[in-house]
């Protein structure tokens, strides 16, 4: 599979989306399926995500943004299992620290989103990779965590508003600016896994989604893979993009 990413990259590179959005939906919905603990369906997903986040790269795709705790599913789900999510969190932070690609690769990761609602310990860790991977600027990755879309756009207001600007500088970029995502373009294409009833993003990146292609799987995530990634890309390749012309 490595092989076909590899060559996606080397024949069709300028019709490969530059940025892509992951919603990894459905972990819970597995384990249940299984009969498992819903934490087996937690670490399952993040060992899926771990498999597979550099394929990305395999395929010349520079910027990846990854949905991991939106503000709602924070809110909702039991003392107990977030818990477990932040053990994960801090898990898969110090994997990425010890892994010689990161650094081969240059790949800056960051963890976008209400930072300040995360536990002291949990934020320390988030602050430690940030500092670990901030000069690097070949290969992008963002994590949202406790983010909202809606959120981020408010937040920006509430900067610009903070900042003073003058309400008639106030245009596209100077909002982008003030965005989260600053230092990252709009994304090209959305993936969904888990949507067996219906097609939503769910708040995901709302400001940078305007053009974006979607793609929304029944399989749950942990059941995705480097094949469906390839499969979803070819798609996305031969999709007509107007960008509203």
């Amino acid at each position: 599979m490595l092989n076909e990413l590899q060559v996606l990259k080397n024949t069709v590179s300028d019709q490969l989306p530059r940025h892509v959005g992951l919603i990894p939906d459905g972990n819970r919905r597995w384990a249940r399926n299984h009969n498992v603990d819903i934490k087996i369906g937690h670490i399952t997903g993040y060992k899926t995500l771990k498999d597979i986040i550099y394929s990305f790269f395999d395929a010349g795709i520079k910027y990846l943004t990854v949905y991991a705790l939106s503000l709602e599913n924070a809110i909702k789900r039991s003392k107990t299992e977030l818990a477990y999510i932040y053990k994960i969190i801090i898990k898969a932070i110090d994997k990425i620290m010890s892994e010689d690609i990161v650094v081969e690769e240059q790949v800056r990761f960051r963890i976008l989103g209400r930072l300040d609602l995360l536990p002291p310990e949990v934020k320390a860790k988030v602050d430690e990779m940030h500092e670990f991977t901030k000069n690097f600027n070949k290969n992008f990755v963002n994590i949202l965590i406790m983010y909202d879309g809606q959120a981020e756009i408010a937040d920006a207001v509430k900067k610009i508003l903070k900042d003073d600007v003058d309400p008639e500088k106030v245009n596209r970029k100077v909002i982008k600016q003030y965005l989260y995502t600053k230092d990252t373009p709009e994304v090209d294409f959305i993936i969904r896994t888990g949507m067996e009833d219906g097609a939503r993003i769910s708040g995901f990146l709302l400001w940078d989604a305007s053009y974006a292609e979607f793609k929304f799987r029944n399989e749950y995530w942990p059941e995705y893979s480097a094949n469906l990634l390839v499969s979803d890309l070819k798609e996305y390749i031969n999709r007509n993009r107007r960008k509203g012309g």
